[in-house]
């Protein structure tokens, strides 16, 4: 359970979130809005990235502000360009980085980096330059890295922004098949027409909350 209370983010003078409360307990979440609408912000407030002005945030009864490092360990977090994400030269290094830091045994980080290599295809790829994949393979990689750390939530900032159509379904697929909690902020309205609820944003305001059957219409004739 993800609960927000009374939430206000402001970046000096400039207010980016306005009193948002809330929980969400679904297993597949949209958040969308216009550029500026504070739907990233409020992406980026789930695990700790960025901690609210006032109000707090809580992760299965874990408060962002007090407990990031834990809270962090539940929620992983994709960001819109892989390249922010993908740090060592080849694709086994980067998958193997987070693990590391965690101490696991070396069997373990094997098994796991097998593991997710063979779920995404990218076995034949296991020693290949990281920056050197395609962009479905760069955000699959960026996924791939987040979910061998075994996260209870899933939170993506517009992942298919720079993918064609192709690398956009593989990756919709591939966030369908997750058990984890999934929250994606995103523009493709298509990729939530399966999920259980989605967040309309605007002016940093929730200003729609509700199925994508009805949300989505919503949001567009908002935009029109």
């Amino acid at each position: 359970m993800i609960e927000i209370e009374t939430v206000r983010l402001a970046y000096g003078d400039r207010t980016v979130l306005h009193d948002i409360s809330l929980s969400l307990a679904e297993r597949r979440i949209g958040i969308i809005g216009a550029n500026g609408s504070g739907k990233s912000s409020f992406a980026r407030l789930l695990n700790g990235l960025v901690l609210p002005s006032s109000g707090s945030v809580r992760i299965d009864g874990l408060d962002t502000r007090a407990k990031g490092k834990e809270v962090r360990r539940k929620v992983g977090f994709v960001f819109q360009n892989p390249d922010n994400q993908i740090v060592f030269p080849t694709v086994a290094e980067d998958l193997a980085f987070g693990m590391k830091n965690l101490r696991l045994p070396k069997d373990e980080i094997a098994r796991k980096t097998d593991a997710i290599l063979a779920r995404y295809d990218l076995s034949d790829l296991r020693d290949h330059p990281a920056h050197l994949l395609s962009g479905g393979q760069k955000q699959l990689l960026a996924i791939s890295g987040v979910l061998v750390m075994d996260p209870a939530y899933l939170v993506l900032d517009e992942p298919t922004t720079l993918l064609d159509l192709r690398n956009t379904r593989r990756i919709a697929a591939a966030l369908e098949a997750l058990a984890q909690t999934v929250i994606l902020a995103t523009h493709d309205l298509d990729l939530l027409e399966g999920f259980d609820r989605v967040l309309v944003f605007d002016e940093g305001r929730i200003v729609a909350d509700d199925t994508p059957a009805a949300a989505l219409p919503f949001y567009v004739e908002r935009m029109a």
